[in-house]
């Protein structure tokens, strides 16, 4: 692609989410939503490939019914109370029709269906930016209209996302459905405690985005898109296949691995607000997540493909990726559990 092209959709990618993050009347937000939904099609096109078309169609009429509905809320909510200020949505229609579209946006279970279908027809570039930064601008307008919305259809939401995205990614080979249904499990994770402490789930969305940069980054690297294709990695990148797997583990929530800690915190604030029940299905929940991680994880370093050569190092192309966004991430991902009550103290 050229540069100039790139750098002006990147440059609206970046625009229409800081427009959103600005906004408090519902058309700006809805305005910058769409420079976000436009800028991004090209990007995930631009190989020309059947699959990138079929996912980029798939991707742009899913956003622009959930940019419809936006419209129509805000539009219905504006008729009937006479606001059209975000912090203002009052009415339980709009309510519902506004939380409806923004988890369709974001891929929240059960509006989750486009979600693994898309993210396997991009590149795995395409696939992060899907993946971290186009969550950004969706979860603000959650957050900033969650106090407004019925509690109980928040924890449906968040329950619903962290069962289906476990129980979707256990039967799948190909990485990027693994990675879209992680997704999935990691939005459950921080709709169901935004009602009560919206600053664990910005903890939690910092993490998840450094963690799956980390996995997204290992795989663009290795050039891996199928579970098979990672049991060459080993003999390739010992180094390599040994952080993956960490971050892998990290993702599934593991301790001592930055991933635990936004669970253990979420888990820690249900306990306390009386949600025992709710606490241990999404306890059991993740076990379902961390299955499929467990199997990446063996398929990756302890498994030996049946036509590859016992040597440490075969021959190998050199890659031309920048490791240092890799090195960050990976670094993030794995080591920040011990700055958990610095974490605290700030977020209090």
């Amino acid at each position: 692609m050229n540069p100039y092209v790139l750098t002006i959709l990147l440059s609206s990618l970046g625009l229409g989410t800081t427009l959103t993050f600005a906004s408090s009347h519902w058309l700006l937000a809805w305005m910058g939503l769409e420079i976000n939904t436009m800028a991004i099609l090209p990007l995930m096109a631009q190989h020309h490939h059947p699959r990138a078309v079929e996912a980029t169609t798939k991707y742009f009429l899913t956003q622009a019914t959930a940019a419809a509905m936006i419209l129509f809320a805000s539009t219905t909510n504006a008729w009937l109370v006479g606001e059209w200020a975000i912090n203002d949505l009052s009415h339980p229609l709009a309510t519902t029709m506004i939380i409806a579209a923004l988890a369709l946006k974001i891929g929240l279970a059960p509006l989750h269906f486009w979600m693994p279908e898309v993210l396997q027809g991009l590149d795995l570039l395409t696939g992060l930016i899907l993946s971290t930064w186009q969550k950004l601008a969706p979860l603000a307008l959650i957050i900033q209209v969650a106090p407004t919305i019925d509690p109980m259809l928040l924890t449906f939401l968040g329950l619903a996302s962290t069962l289906v995205g476990g129980w979707g990614g256990l039967n799948q080979t190909q990485l990027r459905k693994i990675l879209a249904y992680s997704s999935i499990a990691h939005m459950g994770w921080m709709m169901i405690v935004l009602q009560y402490s919206p600053q664990l789930t910005l903890l939690a969305l910092t993490t998840y985005i450094f963690m799956t940069s980390a996995a997204f980054l290992t795989l663009k690297l290795s050039s891996a898109t199928k579970i098979s294709s990672l049991t060459m990695a080993w003999s390739k990148a010992p180094l390599l296949s040994a952080t993956t797997a960490l971050v892998l583990l990290s993702l599934g929530g593991l301790p001592p691995l930055t991933g635990f800690m936004p669970k253990w915190l979420i888990l820690q604030e249900l306990t306390k607000q009386g949600l025992p029940l709710t606490a241990t299905i999404m306890a059991l929940a993740a076990l379902l997540s961390l299955y499929f991680y467990l199997r990446l994880c063996y398929a990756m370093t302890l498994t030996i493909y049946p036509a590859s050569v016992n040597s440490v190092a075969p021959w190998r192309t050199q890659s031309l990726q920048l490791t240092l966004p890799l090195a960050l991430s990976t670094t993030i991902a794995l080591g920040l559990l011990p700055l958990t009550p610095g974490i605290l103290m700030i977020m209090t």
